[in-house]
């Protein structure tokens, strides 16, 4: 359970105006995304979106969080989800990061961006693919 920052007016457009995404486009969103969120309610309440129910394991509902929190007019996430053990670790980007620094900042070793990047995909499609005010998750060991 938390509540996570986002940067509102950065993140993927899901329509088109500056008013937060409805709940069926954040429910496509997961979806298109290959992300099971079939026990998690999506409850949009302004620019807040609110997760409850059961997300499964930890790294799921950590992708849940991210995939709806980083969508343009998303300002925070609340998780109610049911379960989980440890806190999520996520890094929000900054201009001129790119994952080797942020895993040098992070994990203490640059050589592992590549962890970094391969605990968010499906969000990211390539490494070089990130932007300023991204949320991305870290990974833990």
């Amino acid at each position: 359970m938390g509540l996570w920052s986002f940067v509102k007016n950065s993140g993927k457009k899901l329509f088109g105006g500056d008013d937060a995404p409805e709940k069926e486009a954040l429910e496509k969103e997961l979806a298109d995304l290959g992300l099971d969120a079939s026990g998690v309610d999506i409850i949009v309440e302004g620019d807040t979106v609110k997760l409850e129910g059961a997300a499964g394991d930890d790294e799921l509902k950590e992708k849940i969080i991210l995939a709806v929190g980083n969508v343009e007019g998303v300002a925070a996430v609340e998780d109610q989800t049911s379960g989980g053990g440890t806190e999520p670790v996520f890094h929000t980007v900054a201009k001129g990061d790119t994952l080797w620094a942020i895993a040098e900042k992070t994990l203490g070793k640059g050589t592992r961006y590549q962890d970094i990047f391969e605990a968010n995909r499906p969000m990211l499609s390539h490494p070089d693919k990130i932007y300023p005010g991204q949320v991305l998750r870290i990974p833990q060991d």
